[in-house]
């Protein structure tokens, strides 16, 4: 059976803080403000798999709440809900993300983001579309002030 879920992060950018997206550090004046490290596009991805394999959102397994899990390396989680969903027998196909930002652009990174996501999934790069887009200068994404990620995941469940 083929199943899709689509994710959907958005974090506020603030001076001093690092900024981190697909597992890459990129150079920025501007930061993700988060609970953990912030990284959009990697909690985009969480929740798309979790939704396409009907296990609930990222809030269930890193709440905000829990004190211990305070700047938390995005990639850290993704490879455990990547084991948790490779123990229930979904396997990840395809994913394709947007990364929504004003500034930074972020073409210049998309490939060490997609080797860096393939190693966690254990999927091939030619698996993993990532693209950007701006807002043309609207709303917060667009004054520069908040960045977002979207991703539809496809995932195959195996029967045994």
């Amino acid at each position: 059976m083929i199943k899709s879920g689509i994710g959907y992060d958005a974090h506020q950018l603030g001076e001093g803080e690092s900024l981190v997206i697909g597992g890459v550090k990129i150079a920025s004046k501007l930061g993700s403000i988060g609970h953990s490290d912030g990284d959009v596009l990697i909690h985009s991805i969480i929740d798309s798999l979790l939704g396409a394999c009907n296990l609930g959102d990222i809030g269930k397994f890193y709440p905000s709440t829990k004190k211990e899990l305070k700047n938390i390396d995005s990639t850290q989680m993704l490879a455990e809900i990547s084991d948790f969903v490779y123990k229930k027998d979904f396997e990840v196909i395809y994913l394709d993300v947007t990364v929504i930002a004003q500034k930074p652009r972020i073409s210049k990174y998309t490939e060490k983001m997609k080797i860096s996501l393939s190693n966690i999934l254990n999927i091939s790069v030619n698996n993993i579309n990532i693209k950007s887009t701006s807002t043309d200068n609207m709303g917060i994404i667009g004054s520069e002030k908040a960045i977002g990620s979207q991703t539809i995941a496809t995932i195959k469940k195996n029967y045994k």
